[in-house]
């Protein structure tokens, strides 16, 4: 290795997506890779997560979360893969150059290539913009397991539970571990953002589940009292000494955005094209950070991709096409797009999928137009927060630059 740099490859963020792309990269021939990560163990949210399922596919087994994360960071040691720990990035810089902090001070540390995968985090409840009374015993999913998890602590026992993603389910696990009952849980949607089979378990476990309800404040004056609803348009009051607000995740991208690197709007993260590479292409993004919100079981495979696609490039396999094609959100129904760019000389290559989000229930017509031309359409049912696929080398590309608009052409 170039005694100019401090590693072949530096990786920001020690969770699934990060570890595997690490692992990957030494599998590859990569020889020296850092990973840099701010708590004290590696392992991402699953260390906060005591509950299943995690790791089927990666271990052939299902784990609680805390075990999930133990496996990944011995996957890590066992491809001799160094890890920063209690470090934090303070700024990006470019040619993959970054400034740390940990308790030797400041550091600057240069590699060929960086990843990042720094995750998501929960929207506070400032975000939200619910009014009231600001009392103990309001907490998002992830302080919820940190009291739980990490500290053996209750921060509440009869908390109502705000949304129905998946990470509410997780919440609501949590919960049953804990001993705490929750005294409902409620969705401002008619119908559920996760799957509808998930929904069983509140029923199951005895928890109220109520639609089209919206949490307009709280109330209590040293704790959380009651909450204020609005339900099928009738206000009600119900009683409970926590809130727990979950879902409503974004990217961890605070690093993109004092940088000079361009981030995405629409997602969130970092702008990116089908190998994952950013404006600058010394610096490569995977996992949650790209956009809100996967599994871990997913972070862990589109970060291994990514190490292989970083691999590839430092064997001097890629070079950067100078055709690249920018796709457009042309409808305010569609959330975001991931990736923003395509490199149209080397479509099959990287990515295998365009992947999107809805904002809203809706049917329709699905198009990519190019130069004013549907060069494709399906017809499909969104829903929010579900994924939506579209096979990249199923897009028959009229041009190879320009821009390719998506739009929704709703059903009358």
């Amino acid at each position: 290795m170039n005694s100019n740099f401090d590693a072949d490859v530096l990786v920001i963020g020690g969770g699934p997506a990060g570890i595997s792309a690490a692992v990957a990269l030494r599998r590859n021939g990569v020889k020296r890779v850092i990973i840099i990560e701010r708590e004290p163990e590696m392992g991402g949210i699953p260390r906060h997560c005591g509950h299943p399922p995690f790791g089927m596919r990666e271990f052939g087994r299902i784990l609680s979360g805390p075990d999930y994360a133990r496996r990944l960071a011995q996957l890590a040691r066992e491809h001799q893969i160094e890890a920063m720990t209690n470090t934090t990035v303070i700024s990006i810089e470019p040619d993959a150059t970054l400034l740390v902090s940990n308790q030797d001070g400041l550091r600057r540390l240069k590699g060929q290539r960086v990843i990042m995968a720094t995750g998501v985090r929960e929207s506070p409840r400032s975000a939200l913009l619910v009014s009231g009374d600001r009392p103990t015993g309001v907490l998002n999913t992830g302080a919820l397991q940190s009291w739980v998890y990490l500290r053996g602590l209750l921060p509440f026992k009869r908390p109502l539970i705000v949304g129905t993603e998946l990470v509410s389910i997780s919440a609501l696990l949590t919960c049953r571990k804990a001993g705490i009952k929750p005294v409902a849980m409620v969705e401002a949607n008619g119908r559920p953002t996760t799957r509808r089979p998930f929904t069983l378990l509140p029923r199951l476990l005895g928890v109220p589940l109520h639609y089209n309800c919206e949490v307009v404040r709280i109330e209590g004056i040293k704790r959380v009292e009651s909450v204020q609803v609005r339900h099928e348009g009738i206000a009600r009051e119900i009683p409970c000494d926590g809130v727990l607000f979950t879902g409503q995740f974004i990217p961890d991208s605070a690093l993109i955005r004092g940088s000079h690197l361009r981030l995405d709007p629409a997602s969130g993260g970092p702008e990116i094209d089908q190998f994952s590479r950013c404006s600058d292409p010394s610096y490569y993004a995977t996992g949650n950070m790209l956009r809100a919100l996967e599994t871990a079981g997913w972070s862990f495979r589109e970060g291994k991709r990514v190490g292989e696609m970083v691999a590839s490039d430092l064997a001097g396999e890629r070079k950067l096409a100078e055709g690249c094609i920018r796709l457009v959100l042309a409808d305010k129904q569609i959330k975001w797009v991931v990736p923003q760019r395509i490199v149209a000389a080397e479509v099959g290559r990287g990515m295998d999928n365009l992947q999107l989000r809805a904002l809203q229930s809706t049917q329709g017509e699905l198009q990519l137009i190019q130069n004013g031309n549907v060069i494709w359409r399906k017809e499909m049912t969104l829903l929010p927060e579900r994924r939506i696929l579209i096979p990249l080398q199923k897009i028959p590309l009229a041009d190879s630059s320009g821009q390719i608009s998506i739009l929704l052409k709703n059903n009358c």
